[in-house]
Parts: structure tokens; sequence; C-alpha cells
């Protein structure tokens, strides 16, 4: 068997946003909000997946979003890569998800909870090492909540799990290994297998189910995916790596007056190692000879 990553958003959107996941939507927010707790019976779909209206690489809104039983609204999003301003971009869905349940003229009374489950591939808060971290409105210093979790942000960290499959004892253990590790599985195992949500979900996840076009387009997906990522990881290597050869310049420009534009643009092209090395070596330098040497083995 293969299957596909549900790391990709498309690919999410099929697993827990087509018609029949309801029961395997049920099972992961109980396992992710509840720590596995049956707290949520019921809920619906909206706007789910449809493999016959296949979405092109050009749909944006591939977010999963239900209904409860009670009314309350849930914001369900895959993200792979960070961006600018990620957290105010989620506060912002779930503002919106809230306040979209008025239409002009009706009362506040009206208003059901929202929530925003949000599952990321990369590291959000260095402050802690859980999985998952959950946020209401509550008062600084007492901690009392102003709103009694009428609205609630929800984050899971993939890359802080690193438990593995023996080491699975919870239902929300085994929702993060599903969403971290899926792609990699060449069976269902049979930890997995007897959650008969997660067993529905890999079913799903399975290409040999999965049409060539909907293959093809979370292929093409996962591809323009990880090349924004790959954009990301870039563009913070590069201004970490101007910002060393800043420092460096200075301190070399300190110690033995005007550069070289030749010279200058060699520390410039330095990667970010071959920087780190040089911000010792240079201490041992006793003329700008000795860097020009540096500089040519290199």
């Amino acid at each position: 068997m293969r299957f596909i990553s549900p790391k990709v958003d498309y690919a999410f959107k099929k697993i827990f946003g087509s018609e029949q996941s309801k029961e395997i939507l049920i099972s992961f927010l109980n396992a992710i909000v509840y720590d596995g707790d049956q707290v949520i019976k019921d809920l619906t779909i909206v706007n789910p997946y449809n493999p016959g209206q296949t979405l092109s690489l050009k749909d944006t809104y591939l977010d999963v979003k239900a209904v409860l039983a009670d009314g309350s609204i849930v914001v369900i999003e895959m993200q792979i890569a960070s961006m600018a301003a990620f957290n105010k971009r989620v506060a912002y869905n779930l503002a919106k998800a809230y306040a979209n349940q008025l239409v002009k003229g009706e009362d506040y009374p009206r208003l059901n909870p929202a929530m925003a489950v949000t599952i990321t591939d990369f590291i959000l808060f260095q402050e802690t090492e859980d999985v998952i971290n959950k946020f209401v409105f509550q008062e600084r210093e007492k901690k009392f909540e102003i709103l009694n979790q009428e609205l609630q942000l929800i984050f899971v960290e993939l890359p802080k799990f690193n438990k593995t499959l023996s080491e699975l004892t919870s239902l929300t253990d085994k929702w993060i290994y599903f969403l971290r590790e899926a792609a990699m599985l060449e069976d269902i195992p049979e930890s997995l297998g007897e959650v008969s949500e997660i067993k529905f979900a890999l079913n799903l996840a399975n290409q040999a189910n999965m049409t060539v076009e909907e293959l093809d387009i979370v292929d093409r997906r996962g591809m323009m995916l990880q090349d924004e990522k790959g954009r990301i990881i870039y563009a913070e290597q590069k201004g970490e790596q101007k910002g060393e050869s800043r420092l460096i310049l200075r301190l070399l420009k300190k110690r033995f007056g005007e550069i070289s534009v030749e010279t200058s643009r060699q520390v410039q092209n330095l990667s970010i190692e071959d920087l780190e090395s040089l911000g010792e070596d240079f201490l041992e330098f006793d003329s700008l000879e000795d860097l020009e040497n540096w500089l040519m083995e290199r």
C-alpha cells in the first residue's frame, strides 16, 4: 500500500472533509480538542470535498469547516510552511467564522462558540515542548475567562511529536502519528487499524482508491507546498547570512581599515558555516593579506 500525505492541504481536505468523513472528523476532534473524551457526538461538514468537482491548484480554500450538534463552529487547517503574520491570519479566520454567523439586524446572543484547530508542520511556539497548545480569552493576571471558551485557538505542531508506533497509547497519539507518518507507511499497522476511524482515514488516503486526476493534483499540490517551504527556509537563511556577513565586515574594517570591494564581495558570498569560521579565525590575522589568503582557501 501507498498513502498520500495528510500534510498536503488538498489531501487533508479529502480525508477529513469529504461527505463520508464525518466519523473520522468526530474522532479526530475529540482526540485533539478533548484528549480523547467522546464529547462531540455529531457534526455537519460544511462545503465537503467532492471528487466529482476536483479543485484546481489555484484553489486556496482547502480548510475543513464543520458545525457541531450544539451549533459550535470549527475550522480545521493544515499548514506545511510558516508565513508572515501567520498567527494573525489564524486569529482573523476564527474571528470571521464567528462573526459571519449573524446577518444584519440579528442579536449577539445568537452567536455560537467557534474554534480554530491548526496543524503545522513547523515549530510555532519555541517556548514550550508541548505538541498541542490551546488558547482562550482570559484575564492576564488571575487567568479567569471572559468568554467561557466562546473563542478557542488550538495548535498542533507535528515536528514536536516524536513517539514511535510502539509508543502510541492514546487516541490523541494515534491521530497525530497518522498526520505525521501516514505517507511513510506500507500497510495499516495493527495499533492504528484498531481505531476504526483511523483505519477508514488510511483507506481514504490509499492511493489505490484514488483517481488519476486526484493523484496528479495531490502530487503537484505537494510539490508546490514543498517549493514554498523551501523558499521560506532559503529566505530565512539568506537573511541570517546577510546579517552575519555585515557583522564580520564591520569587525574586519575596525581592525584592518578599508577593505576592497572584491574582498567585501567574497565575504558577503560566504556560507553561514564559513562566516562562523571566519568570525573565529580573523582574530589570528595580522593583516588583510591573511584575510585574502583565507578567502582563497575557500
